[in-house]
């Protein structure tokens, strides 16, 4: 259960929903270290978040900054929310290895390497672990996806044994799915259909971290294991 003054970590806090959702936690009280490759970025997020939020600088993917992260949780973690992720557009026809170990690298393996370096702090915080994965994982809406939809469906099974690991410890493991949501990478993917989303055509970044606050201040006895989310108009 989320309570004021615990410790929290939100990767990809740089804009999105990581923003979003790290503004969400320190409006509930929570100290939040933001994570992310742009140093600029993340100040901006500090700044929405006010004086609760630090920035840390780190990639990810990276060992030596997954070590920073997992060195900034402290002696107990009340909350991890990974939100980096990568998408390439790629179909069967375009897929290449290189493709697929990048978005595996930030996709699947750095979320799950990272909460392996924060398990001490979150055993000890009773914490709670929130994977921010895609409707895509699910079922796959557009084409030239592949490689992408594959990362996610992955961390999902992850996300699930993980929680079968974890929850005699007392901490929970929540996975997201959100549809097409207003952020940067949503921009892109887009731009690359060559179409144009209308006003309230997707999701909001807030929308979804309205949703994981609502799953995270649960009392302990209850655990949301899923969500998923899509626009209430289609596209």
């Amino acid at each position: 259960m989320l309570t004021a003054g615990q410790a929290a970590i939100v990767t990809g806090a740089s804009s999105g929903i990581g923003r979003a959702i790290a503004c969400a936690l320190a409006a509930r009280g929570a100290r939040i270290t933001l994570v992310g490759r742009s140093a600029a970025k993340l100040h901006e997020t500090a700044r929405a978040a006010g004086p609760a939020a630090q920035v840390l600088t780190a990639d990810v993917t990276d060992e030596d900054g997954r070590a920073r992260i997992a060195a900034a949780a402290g002696p107990a973690l009340g909350v991890l929310v990974h939100s980096a992720g990568a998408h390439e557009r790629n179909g069967i026809a375009t897929l290449n290895a290189a493709s697929l170990r990048r978005m595996a690298a930030i996709n699947l393996e750095a979320p799950l390497l990272l909460t392996a370096a924060c398990l001490a702090p979150l055993r000890q915080g009773r914490g709670q672990v929130v994977f921010i994965n895609s409707s895509a994982a699910l079922r796959p809406g557009y084409a030239e996806v592949l490689g992408y939809a594959a990362s996610k469906a992955a961390l999902r099974a992850a996300a699930d044994a993980l929680r079968a690991e974890v929850n005699p410890d007392g901490i929970r493991v929540l996975s997201v799915f959100p549809g097409r949501t207003d952020t940067p990478m949503q921009a892109a993917i887009l731009a690359a259909e060559g179409r144009h989303a209308g006003q309230g055509a997707l999701l909001a970044p807030a929308d979804v971290a309205a949703m994981v606050l609502a799953a995270l201040t649960l009392p302990a006895t209850a655990e949301v294991t899923e969500i998923v989310l899509r626009p209430m108009r289609k596209l």
